[in-house]
């Protein structure tokens, strides 16, 4: 049994809650790095430039990638022989995103009734999703979620007679949708299966891969190059402008599902995905 007190988790959430924020992953650096050597459109190439300087500049002076700090969203996975101390652990991950987004200076994006619409002023409440695993560590991964993207995502309960090509021309059809609003390069995630809060989430779940991580398994990946060839041929293009690179990757995982469903979702990031992970 391995105990874990309350204050360390707070204190380990606040910091990655100001890491995260600032600090672009070396994946998607190196990605978009790839990208803007890709791009034939000038003020594509423009747009990624400005993307490569804004993310250098907000690591080095410790400044928001983006306005938009996101909705915080945590995926927790906590071994059975962890013991929590001195307070309840989902407490302690909203207090750490309180202290976090403060001591940050990050704005504070939730509201605390979809209709009523005042703004908590801390960014709580974050959504959780806890797991119960094996072992004697919790593992923390935290995500902010921008609107602008998020908006952009999409939920289709298809017939299994659609199949594969149902789904990829749903994935395609949504990314056409969104056009330039999820500030392109986007990343895509993509959940088939399950049922449909399970799709959902494997389509956000996938966004945490190192950004064009190809899925495990050869037949997977395969239908990501796809997808990926499909939607850059959108001529969408960076911040909406036109080109060649409208999405840096495409992500997909799958979950054994009904025989009478086809769930599937398309979680879309822009092109600062943020996420990082601590184990306690």
């Amino acid at each position: 049994m391995k105990s874990i007190h309350v204050n360390d988790i707070i204190n380990t959430v606040a910091n990655l809650c100001v890491e995260v924020n600032c600090c672009l992953g070396d994946d998607v650096v190196r990605v978009l790095r790839e990208a803007y050597e890709k791009e034939s459109a000038e003020l594509g190439r423009d747009a990624l430039a400005q993307i490569l300087e804004n993310a250098e500049i907000a690591r080095r002076e410790r400044l928001p990638i983006c306005q938009d700090t996101g909705l915080a969203v945590f995926f927790v996975e906590v071994g059975q022989d962890v013991l929590i101390e001195g307070g309840n652990l989902e407490e302690a991950l909203h207090e750490g995103v309180r202290r976090g987004y403060r001591q940050g200076y990050l704005r504070s994006s939730v509201v605390d009734d979809p209709f009523v619409r005042r703004n908590t002023g801390d960014n709580t409440p974050a959504v959780i999703h806890m797991n119960v695993c094996d072992g004697n560590l919790l593992k923390i991964t935290f995500m902010p979620k921008g609107a602008g993207s998020e908006n952009m995502s999409g939920l289709r309960m298809l017939s299994p007679s659609d199949g594969l090509e149902g789904v990829m021309d749903f994935v395609v059809e949504t990314v056409a949708q969104a056009g330039g609003n999820p500030c392109p390069p986007i990343i895509v995630g993509v959940g088939a299966g399950g049922s449909m809060e399970k799709a959902c989430l494997l389509a956000k779940q996938a966004l945490l891969r190192d950004v064009g991580q190809a899925n495990s398994e050869p037949r997977l990946a395969e239908i990501e190059k796809e997808l990926l060839r499909r939607i850059n041929g959108l001529g969408i293009g960076p911040a909406g402008y036109g080109g060649r690179v409208t999405a840096l990757a495409v992500h997909l995982d799958v979950f054994p599902t009904h025989i009478a469903m086809l769930p599937v979702a398309v979680n879309i990031n822009c092109h600062a995905v943020r996420h990082g992970e601590v184990i306690l």
